[in-house]
């Protein structure tokens, strides 16, 4: 199953997903307001505070976060001023870029861990990711190609390609022709939101 942070297509499933919490916050606002209205259930000084109080957790849940991960930043960054060859540690400290979306940051980090250790699969995957992030679509085919040719099963690779062919690049035959060969090396292949690949390359090709 084609999953984990390197597949940008979850942008898509997030448009979903974010589509479906629209209507369902819409739909949950409606319901409020009918039942304020009948039953006077909450003053407006109430509802006001209880709106303050929800954007307060917000931004200190956001602010956590953010502590948190400069805190891990700076750990393994004063841990890598002592040990500069190890791989996996630049490769973690990618991903906390990665995961806080700095994007150049992110590059320049992965490549350290790529130096040393050139043949990651998983992380010239992630650094495609962020080339794709920042604006670098074919840095990013060049990347997931490279994966692909260190590991031809390395089904994360493929389908990232696919996306940003499709989505990127406007090469819808591309895009097809990667998912297709995504499919060759694994006809069960899913897509991050559960469909089969196989089932999405055959829609793609009667939308054409």
């Amino acid at each position: 199953m084609v999953k984990n942070k390197e597949t940008e297509s979850k942008a898509a499933v997030k448009k979903q997903t974010l589509m479906g919490a629209v209507l369902l916050s819409l739909c949950i606002g409606f319901i409020g307001g009918t039942v304020y209205s009948s039953f006077k259930l909450a003053s407006d000084k109430q509802v006001q505070q209880e709106k303050v109080a929800g954007v307060n957790n917000q931004e200190r849940e956001q602010q956590d976060n953010s502590i948190e991960f400069s805190s891990r930043i700076l750990k393994l960054e004063q841990y890598l001023e002592q040990h500069p060859k190890d791989a996996e540690a630049w490769a973690q400290l990618g991903h906390l870029f990665f995961d806080s979306n700095q994007i150049k940051n992110a590059i320049e980090v992965y490549e350290k861990s790529l130096a040393i250790e050139p043949g990651n699969t998983g992380i010239i995957t992630d650094l495609g990711v962020m080339y794709r992030r920042n604006k670098q679509p074919r840095k990013a085919i060049e990347a997931f190609d490279k994966a692909i040719s260190i590991d031809p099963a390395f089904e994360i690779a493929r389908f990232n390609k696919g996306v940003v062919l499709l989505h990127d690049l406007n090469d819808v035959a591309g895009g097809i022709k990667a998912w297709e060969e995504l499919v060759e090396q694994n006809p069960m292949a899913m897509a991050p939101n559960g469909g089969s690949v196989d089932a999405l390359v055959q829609r793609m090709k009667k939308q054409k």
